[in-house]
């Protein structure tokens, strides 16, 4: 040891001091700038590692972290010390620390060992990266399952909210379709039945014109005159309401088509009329609301091949929307559209030699962004809860798409509504 203290005296890094050696001035400045930049960063760490301790709450070893922190707190001290031992030789305090050093290092070395296990099986960047691909892919498959769960039974309800309707419809026009009918048939025979009557009252008076009294009496009684004029138009106005009846009993059939669930050719503006004369009663003025005038702009189309009732169904949603449309318009707006007359206007035409278009445009409030964005979504609705399923749009979208055609609404609030629909004149096997 002295040998050495000699050699470093020679070599000119100490100076003699009383009985020892000091460091040179510019050494022993060297000396401590160098221990507190060490201690800096040694401190420096555990502010860090807190931070991410407080960060990361679910790091599953804080605990190590925190006791590897005051190792490094600890190593950074025992260089300060070594900076008070300069002036101050109190070695014990240096010694100690360095003790509570080692035994920091020792103890964290020995809980580290069965950590290590458990931090290799830790999964690594690009195992996590892996999982978290194969997680976006089973959620995005799990939403498209849903998706198509969720038209699946749009589809269902709607399907037998249809059957069931179709079915009172066409029960309905069967059970009325007979007793018209009958009275229509009859009413000829029964108009001449009437006049064969008059006939023979006619040459009563012709060769008895001086009847007695009581038959005078009954004659004048019942207005004999006034029953030969009216009883012609009684049965005539009869025929007439019958054959309205035999009108309204043939659209509902059309429109029911129990007999057509598959693929046949039909012309589009029989179902289109079929339709409006269902909804005849809507279309008249009401209490609140004006007569809705339906205007139909019907071009030369050639039957088309389709599922007839299902695109009845989309006729009957669509216009049935423009009325409710109208009449909300007519009702909010009431005193300012005074002149209001609620119209639809109804478009056919050729687009090419395999596609028409129909379009149906309502001058109603219209729609906003937000809802037409919405519009086709399964159970969306702008109605009072309880007034409406929100199906009818979606799953006119649907049947649309089924004909391998396209649905088009173009709106803006109080600027009415157009909803254009192009579908093939020929369906593809893949559409059916």
């Amino acid at each position: 040891m002295l040998e050495l203290l000699q050699n470093l005296f020679a070599d000119g890094l100490f100076i003699p001091h009383g009985h020892c050696y000091l460091w040179k001035p510019g050494l022993l400045w060297l000396h401590i700038v160098s221990d507190i930049l060490i201690a800096i960063a040694y401190y420096s760490i555990p502010i860090t590692i807190v931070y991410f301790v407080s960060k990361r709450k679910d790091f599953p070893f804080k605990w190590l972290l925190l006791l590897f922190g005051s190792f490094i707190i600890s190593c950074g001290t025992t260089h300060l010390a070594e900076i008070w031992t300069l002036w101050h030789p109190t070695y014990w305090l240096s010694g100690s620390i360095k003790a509570l050093t080692a035994f920091i290092s020792i103890y964290t070395a020995i809980v580290l060992v069965p950590i290590i296990p458990q931090a290799l099986a830790l999964p690594s960047p690009a195992q996590l990266e892996l999982a978290n691909s194969q997680l976006k892919a089973e959620i995005v498959e799990r939403k498209i399952a849903e998706q198509g769960l969720a038209n699946t039974q749009t589809q269902l309800i709607q399907s037998a909210k249809m059957s069931s309707l179709g079915q009172l419809v066409a029960g309905i026009a069967h059970e009325i379709n007979n007793p018209v009918n009958f009275i229509y048939g009859n009413i000829n025979v029964a108009n001449e039945y009437s006049e064969n009557l008059f006939n023979l009252i006619s040459l009563y008076h012709q060769y008895y014109p001086h009847p007695v009294p009581e038959i005078q009496a009954f004659s004048e009684e019942i207005d004999l005159v006034f029953i030969k004029e009216d009883l012609p138009k009684l049965l005539s106005s009869i025929k007439m309401g019958a054959a309205r009846i035999r009108k309204v009993v043939l659209s509902l059939k059309n429109f029911s088509r129990l007999d057509e669930a598959e693929i046949k050719e039909v012309d589009i503006h029989e179902g289109i009329d079929s339709t409006i004369h269902i909804l005849q009663n809507r279309l008249k003025s009401k209490a609140g609301h004006a007569k809705i005038q339906v205007i139909k702009e019907y071009g030369n189309l050639p039957k088309i091949e389709c599922y007839p009732g299902e695109l009845n169904q989309v006729f009957m949603n669509i216009l049935d929307n423009a009325i409710d449309a109208i009449d909300e318009f007519s009702t909010i707006n009431h005193q300012n559209t005074e002149n209001y007359q609620g119209k639809i206007t109804i478009f056919t035409e050729t687009l090419d030699s395999n596609q028409v278009k129909i379009s149906f445009i309502d001058n109603g409030n219209g729609m906003t962004e937000e809802v037409k964005q919405k519009m086709f979504d399964p159970f969306f609705t702008t109605k009072p809860i309880g007034a409406n399923t929100g199906l009818g749009m979606s799953v006119t979208y649907q049947i649309i798409n089924k004909h391998g055609g396209k649905l088009k609404c173009i709106s803006a609030p109080l600027q009415g509504t157009e909803l254009q629909i192009q579908i093939p004149m020929r369906l593809k096997f893949g559409n059916a």
